[in-house]
């Protein structure tokens, strides 16, 4: 399939690799002069804007933000008649719901499908892909997706599958902060975060993201980045958004978001998202 694939940044080009891996035809699209760089490099052609791309049979979308979204779809409408539109990025049900009428009636086919696992997996094509749509646009889109991790139908409608994610992005923004507040106890009880970390992430105690930031929170702030605290400022307040449309209490939630915002305010932002315990540190 020809494909283009917009946001070839720290994960998108990962994902976009995995697909020409795949033998597909890929071009990419990217605002950032740096990401258009390191993707020419690695064999994907990239430009600026959706508007100097080629005929593309599936359009995969990467970007950051629902605001991102809402302009991308706004400058493409002229000339979607006949895609299908993978919107992959973590933009909340609302704005999905937003995007997808619109490319629909503009005559595209919309598949919602965000995706978890981050850099490591898409790096590997071992992403979870959480897709929701009309069966026969998942299925023809399949060979693209299924290039880039494991295809999750977790319903029809646009916003099922920014629901799921929604609720991913829930218990990831907790369970980080709650790795960093417990590292941060041991300190404070005299303990060695180091030897108190291996004792207790084997337990019940236990935790994906215990054992996974966890030894990165031990180390020093520029630690390699893997997901930015920035990610999670805008992924746990669109949990806070998502909640609130639906008047649901997500209390922890919203400690968590605030220990975010609080790192980004603390010029954190581009750091790696287990430095969200040095909110602990400079209290």
């Amino acid at each position: 399939m020809k494909v283009v694939f917009i946001g070839v940044g720290a994960i998108g080009l990962p994902m976009a690799l995995q697909i020409k891996a795949a033998g597909h035809e890929v071009q990419g699209v990217d605002v950032a002069e740096a990401s258009r760089q390191r993707a020419s490099e690695q064999g994907i052609a990239s430009v600026e804007r959706y508007t100097l791309t080629g005929k593309a049979d599936v359009v995969v979308v990467m970007v950051a933000t629902p605001q991102q979204l809402a302009a991308l779809v706004e400058e493409a409408l002229p000339n979607v008649s006949g895609q299908y539109w993978a919107i992959m990025s973590t933009v909340g049900p609302a704005a999905i719901i937003v995007a997808a009428d619109q490319l629909q009636q503009a005559g595209a086919r919309v598949i919602d499908a965000p995706v978890t696992g981050g850099t490591a997996r898409a790096s590997t094509g071992e992403l979870v892909i959480f897709a929701a749509g009309d069966e026969d646009a998942v299925n023809h889109v399949a060979p693209v997706l299924s290039a880039m991790g494991r295809v999750q139908m977790v319903g029809k409608r646009a916003g099922d599958g920014q629901g799921i994610k929604v609720i991913n992005q829930h218990l990831c923004s907790i369970h980080i902060v709650a790795a960093a507040e417990a590292l941060s106890l041991a300190q404070s009880l005299g303990l060695d975060p180091a030897q108190v970390l291996p004792l207790v992430e084997g337990g019940a105690a236990g935790s994906w993201m215990l054992s996974d930031r966890g030894p990165r929170m031990l180390l020093s702030t520029d630690v390699a980045v893997s997901s930015a605290i920035n990610i999670f400022v805008k992924d746990s307040g669109l949990v806070v958004d998502a909640a609130t449309a639906c008047q649901a209490e997500i209390p922890l939630l919203k400690v968590a978001n605030a220990r975010y915002e609080a790192a980004a305010k603390a010029g954190l932002g581009q750091r790696d998202d287990s430095r969200v315990i040095e909110t602990w540190q400079q209290t």
